[in-house]
């Protein structure tokens, strides 16, 4: 005779058979919730291909999941739907775009594309947790276009030929949120027309620039980590009422931070920067603070304030190369460029509070037309060559004139 246990689990594996045997469908009808208002889950393995389960979400939004695995796609992703969710299984999940015509891994947008007015923008769509990669001819890893409240997370984005991820006129607060963004012939970031933009704990590495921000508004960029950049760390332009704070930005060919085209109204403050082609690059700025940086072996213009910029404070930064005390310098460092402040032709500019080390050529350098109203006030400066002869005293009450 056999067991009652026999039986019961000869019953569950026909009862396994017969659902498996259901067509998709029935399927989903067994996993359907119970609880009122609930939608069942958007099972992506299910589907033909990604874009068919995408275009499965209904009009009032859903919960896409993707399974781990590597899918290969030829074409652009297209997600069309507002209040909808994408998660991965982290970067087991790994979209791979082959296409070599220019195009993108993955677009959302209205399905009336750029023609769509305000009001229809979408609204409310987050992905997470899975990775996209490309090639160097294929387009932008990501590109949203005029989606509100667009949240990014956990998100791996490499290898594309154009930029990681494209935000276009994603003008109600954009989230970028503890993504790895490396290896793109464009920005990591390019934030186009957004405004209320959080970028924060992510991690950009070996991209053109890291994170680009155009005709924006309101940049917090926190706690971030830029290294080794083909040009640009941060490009800021024709954006006000930003900060960027508490990052590390190292090994950019080109500047750290670049503000330029009426940036006005930004604070730069508390991040490192260390070992860029130049440090902050105020081509055109108003009204911003330099405050709290730590400037180290950077190779030329720690700080350059140029003929556009001007009613800037600069202070508490600490200008450094790499000394550690007791007349040596760190062991296997061998470049010990360490700049300072550059003025060109800028106008009502304080400079208090900050120390000068080691820096060459001098603490401050003024260069074109002299430099009016600059302060200078209480800095200290060590193992300096010389102070520029402008600096007489602590004030410069009209003019800083050039060597």
């Amino acid at each position: 005779m056999k067991s009652a246990a026999h039986l019961l689990s000869r019953s569950v594996i026909l009862g396994m058979v017969l659902w498996l045997g259901m067509p998709l469908s029935a399927q989903s009808q067994e996993r359907r919730p119970k609880l009122p208002g609930a939608r069942p889950d958007i099972d992506a393995a299910q589907f033909p291909s990604l874009q068919a389960a995408l275009d499965a979400v209904p009009p009032e939004g859903g919960l896409v999941r993707l399974p781990a695995g590597t899918i290969e796609i030829t074409q652009p992703l297209l997600l069309a739907r507002g209040d909808v969710r994408i998660e991965g299984a982290g970067t087991a999940t790994h979209i791979r775009n082959a296409n070599t015509n220019g195009l993108p891994a993955l677009i959302i947008q209205h399905p009336d594309g750029r023609k769509v007015q305000t009001v229809d923008r979408r609204w409310r769509i987050m992905l997470g947790n899975f990775r996209i990669t490309g090639n160097r001819a294929s387009g932008h890893g990501l590109e949203a276009v005029r989606i509100n409240e667009l949240f990014l997370q956990g998100m791996t984005v490499s290898y594309h030929g154009g930029h990681g991820i494209l935000l276009d006129d994603c003008y109600e607060d954009p989230w970028v949120n503890d993504c790895l963004v490396t290896y793109n012939k464009g920005s990591g970031l390019h934030l186009q027309g957004c405004h209320d933009i959080v970028v924060s704990g992510n991690q950009f590495e070996e991209n053109q620039d890291a994170v680009t921000c155009l005709d924006g508004f309101n940049l917090c960029m926190t706690g971030n980590n830029l290294d080794d950049h083909l040009r640009h760390g941060v490009v800021i332009e024709n954006t006000y009422g930003s900060i960027v704070s508490g990052n590390m930005i190292e090994e950019c060919a080109g500047a750290a931070i670049v503000l330029d085209r009426d940036c006005y109204g930004t604070t730069l403050a508390a991040n490192v920067i260390a070992h860029n082609g130049q440090g902050i690059d105020l081509r055109d700025a108003y009204g911003c603070a330099v405050s709290a940086n730590t400037f180290t072996i950077n190779t030329t213009d720690a700080l350059r304030i140029g003929p556009d910029s001007g009613r800037i404070t600069v202070s508490g930064n600490n200008f450094s190369n790499s000394y550690i005390g007791d007349g040596q310098v760190k062991r296997g460092t061998n470049d010990l460029a360490a700049a300072g402040i550059t003025l060109s032709a800028t106008t009502d500019v304080v400079i208090s509070g900050n120390l000068f080390a080691s820096v060459r050529p001098q603490a401050v350098t003024a260069e074109g037309f002299p430099s009016r109203r600059v302060l200078f006030s209480n800095n200290l400066l060590t193992d300096v060559p010389q102070a520029n002869d402008g600096l007489r005293g602590a004030t410069v009450e009209q003019n800083l004139k050039p060597e």
